[in-house]
């Protein structure tokens, strides 16, 4: 689930503690050093309230999991007396500590990491990937889980040149991060329309979306279109449940929940 940086953080947080996720991914996802409580990001299209460290917010709420994060780019943001702090933002997984974690994988599937000094961009900002392979005991098998939060073009989600560069970067990462036999998941908000040649790209190497057309965002989200958040699994018939939460609403994008 896209987070949105915590902007909806009293109601995330419940949600976050109850949700029994073995594997969390969010994206958005802000830390910033010797910070607590809010903050205030802007950028040309947008001005947000965000958790100063959802990071370790989410970790507080999760201690037996593992946390792994990944910043995508830094730049300022103000606390409530106006002073500005560098804040890092990007993807965070949290595994629960019952599954051995044995392996975990990053890589930028759009341009490098960056730093912006005097202000956010509206768009073209970097993009990593994030993934983590653990061991089922249960199913006696191995579960690799990737993560992305795709390339924000303002001109919208339809396909372009970077992101098919983004499409192939990622269908690289995967096909390295996982090995033979394990049970793939690919999620994340994509940012992307469901006819996207994205989807051929991953198909081109085992992976089926579940999402199709359906709507990922809440009633936080005003914009007429509806599509965002999608994931993909290498085996349908592993699927036990899938779902696409319309309640509680904790963010402006809907949480997708996979049970395999």
């Amino acid at each position: 689930m896209n987070a949105w940086g915590g902007a909806m953080y009293d109601e995330l947080a419940p949600w976050v503690g109850a949700c029994g996720a073995d594997v969390l991914c969010l994206q958005e996802v802000t830390h910033t050093a010797a910070l607590e409580g809010w903050t205030r990001f802007d950028d040309p299209e947008r001005s947000l309230p965000q958790r100063a460290d959802l990071l370790d917010d989410v970790r507080t709420l999760l201690p037996r999991h593992h946390a792994l994060f990944t910043a995508n780019d830094a730049g300022p943001v103000r606390d409530g007396d106006g002073v500005s702090h560098r804040q890092d933002f990007g993807l965070a997984t949290f595994v629960a500590e019952t599954l051995p974690l044995v392996g975990t994988r990053t890589a930028f599937v759009h341009g490098r990491y960056t730093e912006y000094e005097d202000a956010w961009p509206a768009g073209d900002r970097p993009r990593a990937a994030q993934a983590v392979r653990v061991f089922d005991r249960a199913a006696g098998r191995f579960v690799t889980v990737v993560q992305l939060h795709g390339l924000r073009d303002p001109d919208g989600k339809g396909d372009t040149p970077a992101r098919r560069e983004q499409a192939k970067r990622l269908a690289d990462l995967v096909t390295t991060a996982r090995e033979d036999g394990d049970l793939t998941v690919v999620c994340g908000d994509l940012n992307l329309l469901p006819g996207s040649e994205t989807f051929e790209i991953l198909a081109g190497i085992g992976l089926v979306d579940l999402v199709r057309d359906a709507d990922t965002r809440t009633s936080r989200y005003a914009k007429p279109l509806r599509h965002a958040g999608y994931l993909l699994v290498s085996d349908p018939s592993a699927v036990r449940r899938f779902g696409i939460l319309t309640e509680p609403e904790v963010s402006d994008h809907r949480a997708l929940l996979l049970e395999v």
